[in-house]
C-alpha cells in the first residue's frame, strides 16, 4: 500500500469512527425514555393510575402493586423500583433522586397529571447529595473513572516492558488511584456520601477493572488489545452505562448489557453503596470483580507465554564453541 493509499483509507477509517461514536454518544441520549421502569403502586386507585401509566407510557413502566406506603417505601430504599404512587383520598407522589434524577422528574411531572383537584404532593424518599441536587455531578464522575483507567492501562502497557512489573503497577494504581479519586470526590467536591474507605475500594476496584481488561487484551493480542480494550470501554460501555439516567431509560438490550461492563457497574454500585444502604450490591460488584479477574488472568497468560518463548531462544544466544 503506498503513502496515497494508506492516506485515503486512514481518512475514512477516521470518518467511520467519527460516525460511530457519534452513534454511541447520541443515539442513547436522544432516546431516554422509560422502558419496563418498575415503580411501585398502592391504593384502591391503583388499577385506575395504572391504567393512566400505561396509556401515556405503553410499555414504559414495570408496574408493581404492593400492600400498603411501608412496603412501597422498602422497595425503594431496595433499589426494587424507582418511586412509588400512593392513592387513596389524595394521591402522593414518591421519589428518588440519588437513584436517578431524571426519572425523579418524570415522575414529579406525571404527580402533576394525576386526576384531582389539586397537583400531587410528592416526596423524595432518598434524596440526592445536596451539593448535587440535579446529579450532574456522579454522571461526570464515571467517564473520568474510566478515562483514568484506560491511561493507566495503555501508560503501562506502553512505558512498562516487563509484563511482571505491569502486575505491580496495576495494583499501585488500584490502590492510590481509588484513595485519591475519592479524597477529591467526597473531600472537595462533596459529591457522594458514604464511608471513605468503601466509597475509595469501589474506585480502585473500577480502576483495575478498566485498566487491567487493557493491560490483559495487549499482553495476549499486542497493540490491538489497546484498541480493543478502548472501544468496550468508551463506544460501548461509558454511552450505555446509564449513570446520567437510569438503565431502564436506555435503547433495549443496551440499557442491560451496560451493566455487563464497567462503566455501568460502577454506577449502580457507587449509587447503591452511597445512598441506599438496604440495596444489594452483588451483581455490580460481581461484574467488576470479573473484569478485574479477567484482566489480571489476561495478564498471566502473557507471562506464561513470555516464560515459554525465553527458555526457546535462549541456545540461539550461546556462542559456539
Amino acid at each position: 500500500m503506498n503513502t496515497l493509499q494508506r492516506s485515503l483509507a486512514l481518512g475514512l477509517a477516521a470518518a467511520a469512527i467519527q460516525a460511530l461514536m457519534l452513534i454511541a454518544f447520541a443515539w442513547p441520549a436522544a432516546r431516554v425514555a422509560p422502558r419496563d421502569l418498575p415503580i411501585a403502586i398502592t391504593g384502591p386507585q391503583a388499577a385506575a393510575v395504572a391504567k393512566q401509566l400505561t396509556d401515556r407510557e405503553p410499555g414504559g413502566f414495570d408496574i408493581r402493586t404492593v400492600a400498603d406506603e411501608s412496603t412501597a417505601r422498602d422497595a425503594i430504599e431496595h433499589r426494587d423500583v424507582y418511586g412509588a404512587i400512593l392513592t387513596g383520598g389524595q394521591p402522593r407522589v414518591l421519589i428518588a433522586s440519588a437513584a436517578s434524577p431524571i426519572v425523579a422528574q418524570q415522575l414529579s411531572a406525571f404527580a402533576q397529571q394525576l386526576d384531582g383537584a389539586q397537583a400531587a404532593p410528592v416526596q423524595d424518599v432518598v434524596a440526592a447529595d445536596v451539593h448535587d441536587p440535579r446529579g450532574s455531578g456522579f454522571g461526570a464522575m464515571v467517564l473520568p473513572l474510566v478515562m483514568s483507567g484506560l491511561a493507566g492501562g495503555v501508560l503501562l502497557t506502553l512505558l512498562v516492558p516487563s509484563l511482571r512489573a505491569r502486575a505491580l503497577g496495576l495494583a499501585v494504581f488500584a490502590i492510590a488511584g481509588g484513595l485519591l479519586s475519592m479524597s477529591i470526590v467526597q473531600g472537595w467536591l462533596d459529591l457522594l456520601p458514604g464511608a471513605y474507605l468503601a466509597m475509595a475500594s469501589i474506585s480502585g476496584l473500577v480502576s483495575l477493572a478498566v485498566a487491567g481488561t487493557v493491560v490483559g487484551l495487549a499482553a495476549v493480542l499486542g497493540p490491538a488489545g489497546i484498541g480493543l480494550g478502548a472501544l468496550t470501554m468508551l463506544l460501548v460501555g461509558n454511552p450505555f452505562s446509564g449513570a446520567t439516567s437510569a438503565p431502564e431509560l436506555l435503547p433495549k438490550p443496551w440499557g442491560e448489557i451496560g451493566q455487563l461492563l464497567p462503566p455501568g457497574a460502577a454506577a449502580t454500585l457507587l449509587r447503591s453503596t452511597a445512598f441506599f444502604g438496604d440495596a444489594p450490591i452483588a451483581g455490580p460488584l460481581t461484574v467488576l470483580l470479573c473484569w478485574a479477574a479477567a484482566g489480571l488472568a489476561l495478564l498471566g497468560v502473557g507471562i506464561a507465554r513470555t516464560r515459554r518463548t525465553v527458555p526457546a531462544l535462549a541456545p540461539e544466544l550461546v556462542p559456539a564453541a
